[in-house]
């Protein structure tokens, strides 16, 4: 049997990357999905298409989880058009990276509402369906950045720490509905992102990590379909580094 067979997920950022990883992965362990994406809207309808080929109901929505409202639109939708919500991953996020004394206020700001708001908004909007099931999984994608920090990017490390921070409260406070609530922390991943790189400054950060090759978005999405699964039934409140060894 699929280890997803008969849920329903919902996967935020899901048109390309990682988020399209999970999608594809969960897709071929027979869990229904409803995805997002925003700006990306032909790489949206290719996915969609995609996933309803393997033989699973699958939904794009184009939506911004960072609005509040638009969140809750979002997963009432999803619950009707579905019938029910199993398993949340927000792996929603964006970058404006800079150092300090020239990060604007809006760079800031847009980066906490797109990464760490907009968990805030799925997850409260999704509680009241997993409370009612007595049951749930929820996934938030942080980073070894919001682990470690990095110089340039004290907006994404601090929203990324602050799902850490979010992803435990959750999980003490949902634990005894049966609701699990974990993060992962993805490392160096090869994706369209990394591909416009200089190739000599993308094999230097290879070499640095142990098991010296950076990570795919399929590393990600089988840790992605562990802790939506069954098999994790014990497991909460916990941040899963999936970095090659390169934070340890």
């Amino acid at each position: 049997m699929k280890l997803l067979e008969g849920k329903t997920a919902l996967i935020t950022g899901a048109s390309k990357g990682i988020g399209r990883g999970i999608a594809k992965r969960f897709a071929e362990q027979g869990a229904n999905i409803a995805f997002t994406y925003l700006s990306s809207v032909e790489k949206g309808e290719a996915l969609e298409k995609e996933l309803q080929a393997s033989g699973i109901k699958a939904k794009g929505y184009r939506s911004d989880a960072s609005d509040f409202a638009a969140a809750e639109e979002l997963i009432a939708s999803i619950v009707e058009e579905f019938g029910s919500l199993d398993i949340l991953v927000n792996n929603a996020g964006i970058t404006k990276d800079n150092l300090l004394m020239r990060m604007t206020e809006e760079m800031w700001d847009s980066v906490i509402n797109i990464n760490l708001k907009s968990v805030f908004n799925t997850v409260k909007a999704a509680t009241r369906t997993f409370m009612k099931q007595k049951s749930g999984s929820i996934i938030n994608l942080t980073s070894v950045v919001g682990i470690k920090g990095n110089a340039g990017q004290g907006n994404y490390a601090a929203s990324k720490a602050g799902i850490i921070g979010f992803t435990k409260s959750v999980a003490l406070e949902l634990g005894s509905r049966n609701i699990r609530s974990n993060a992962i922390a993805p490392g160096f991943i090869e994706t369209e992102m990394t591909e416009v790189l200089d190739e000599k400054t993308v094999q230097s950060w290879r070499d640095a990590i142990p098991l010296r090759r950076g990570g795919s978005p399929e590393d990600v999405a089988d840790c992605a379909v562990f802790l939506a699964s069954d098999m994790s039934a014990y497991i909460t409140g916990q941040v899963m580094q999936v970095d090659g060894g390169m934070l340890t």
